[in-house]
């Protein structure tokens, strides 16, 4: 029982990791560049995403937890849901990187319309294993929806600076 309370803080705890690192590293762009970027009107408030992030990877890692333990741990059967998982979880873990860090909306645009079909890819693959963990990720499939906009939105309102040119 001991070992199974480990495991599912391991899994519950393992999104925010990849999170926490792409917020650290890429903290200082944020008052810096993002703030002068042309956003629109819906775009949340700066306070909301780390509030937003927390709950989501929580449920998140959890819900990756319960697949994982309903197929047995790492089992062959869970090689493409958990893969899915660890994809999308990639590709969530990038887009701070390509956005905040490399300044590239083209990319994190590119980067999050493949989490978005990894993401859905991956629930369509739980929901036969787990409904409730396939549930815990509704949130962040509608999260994901309302930030694929705001990155296109941006990407469209921002035009990348070419080098040389000044403002």
């Amino acid at each position: 029982i001991r070992l199974m309370w480990a495991y599912t803080v391991g899994f519950t705890v393992l999104p925010h990791v990849g999170g926490f690192l792409g917020w650290f590293f890429n903290r200082k762009e944020i008052p810096v560049w993002y703030e002068k970027l042309k956003k629109p009107s819906w775009c949340p408030s700066r306070k909301v995403f780390p509030l937003a992030w927390t709950v989501l990877y929580t449920g998140m890692g959890y819900a990756s937890y319960l697949i994982w333990n309903d197929l047995g741990g790492c089992s062959s059967k869970a090689v493409i849901p958990l893969g899915l998982y660890g994809a999308q979880l990639a590709l969530n873990w990038a887009w701070p990187p390509f956005f905040f860090g490399a300044r590239n909306l083209k990319m994190a645009l590119i980067d999050i319309l493949c989490l978005d079909s990894l993401a859905i890819g991956m629930m369509c693959s739980w929901y036969r294993i787990n409904k409730v963990a396939t549930l815990l990720m509704v949130p962040y499939l509608g999260w994901l929806a309302m930030a694929t906009c705001l990155t296109l939105r941006i990407w469209k309102d921002n035009p990348e600076q070419k080098p040389g040119k000044s403002e």
